[in-house]
């Protein structure tokens, strides 16, 4: 609230120094530049004309453009906008004729000359014109740029929201693939090791106040989505047989940034969902490097057609490309992802290269 009325504050002094430059200009400083002593009903012409001139400016800006520019009366705005410059015209002849101004102006500038009635120089009234249609026109420039500017902001924030919005249905849908995929690993240990079952359920929990805590923030610190990984696959490593050739670099210690919370675990654990059998040797390759701020993480595995047809493949798939979306929101312009499905190795790569702050 203090911020607004700040700036609200800065925008009225705008308007009133912005007025009183224009004012002592124009209406003050450009007459007294001649060096000639004019009457008062000079003066009080030039305080209506700038009275004038300031109503139109603030009626224009506030009712006209508003009402019909912005309301698609482009006829009614103009016609109005041309009666009222000619109004403006005529009351400054009026005035003109009641003070009897062509007479005084003569006296002030030619003293010793008889005065001689002429017929009137519209010049000045054209002058007059302009000077209307000058601050009318600002006027309008103001008014489309802050209506640009609202809409611009609305936009924004109506966008901001629906990100907002995607990414947490697409961080609701992750979270519930990836536990219904351990939770059946953990299931599997209990029938073959009740020790190792009872260290995953500990692994499992450390990890769950992860996901609870952390990714309902919009960043979380690298080390700690590091030490959330490491979990995961030492959790993935207690169900793999002899015939998993498993590869993992994974840094000791990494230089610290911020990052999506669960940005790189769908592509981790699509390597353990389609990367394994139980009757073929199978092979599992994961490497995350940082350099500077370029993140790099690839993976690579053997591919099995059959585990897509099982719910984990089919929830893994859902997680991978949930994930390739957060990405495109959270990441435009900064990341860059390859994908190497068709091989003769019969493998599925990635490349994933993360820009961080």
């Amino acid at each position: 609230m203090q911020e607004v009325a700040i700036k609200k504050n800065i925008s009225i002094l705008t308007h009133v120094l912005g007025w009183a430059l224009i004012g002592a200009v124009l209406f003050i400083l450009s007459p007294l530049s001649a060096g000639v002593d004019r009457p008062d009903e000079f003066w009080i012409k030039q305080a209506l004309m700038f009275s004038m001139l300031c109503g139109i400016f603030y009626f224009n800006f506030f009712y006209l453009v508003p009402k019909f520019l912005f309301g698609n009366r482009m006829p009614w705005f103009l016609g109005i906008n041309l009666i009222a410059g000619l109004a403006f015209v005529v009351i400054l002849i009026i005035y003109d004729d009641w003070s009897k101004m062509p007479e005084l102006m003569h006296r002030a500038f030619r003293p010793n000359v008889p005065y001689v009635p002429r017929p009137r120089n519209f010049y000045w009234d054209i002058s007059n014109l302009l000077i209307f249609y000058m601050s009318v026109g600002i006027s309008t420039s103001i008014a489309v740029v802050q209506k640009w500017q609202s809409d611009e902001k609305i936009r924004f924030e109506l966008e901001r929201q629906r990100t907002n919005s995607e990414l947490s249905y697409l961080k609701a849908q992750i979270n519930p693939h990836f536990f219904f995929n351990t939770l059946n690993n953990i299931y599997s240990l209990t029938n073959i090791d009740v020790e190792k079952a009872k260290t995953a359920l500990l692994k499992l929990s450390r990890m769950m106040r992860y996901v609870l805590y952390e990714t309902e923030k919009n960043h979380t610190l690298l080390t700690k989505e590091l030490d959330f990984i490491r979990d995961y696959i030492e959790l993935m490593k207690m169900r793999l047989t002899s015939r998993v050739k498993l590869e993992i670099n994974l840094p000791e210690k990494i230089e610290e940034a911020e990052i999506a919370p669960m940005m790189l675990l769908p592509f981790i654990e699509n390597c353990f969902k389609h990367g394994i059998s139980s009757q073929k040797e199978s092979y599992i390759m994961i490497s995350l490097e940082k350099k500077g701020n370029d993140l790099t993480l690839k993976t690579q595995n053997t591919v099995f057609k059959s585990n897509e047809n099982t719910p984990e493949g089919r929830a893994s798939g859902i997680g991978l490309s949930n994930t390739m979306r957060r990405l495109d929101l959270l990441y435009p312009e900064k990341y860059h992802l390859d994908i190497d499905s068709e091989n003769p190795e019969n493998e599925y790569r990635i490349n994933l290269n993360l820009k961080l702050k």
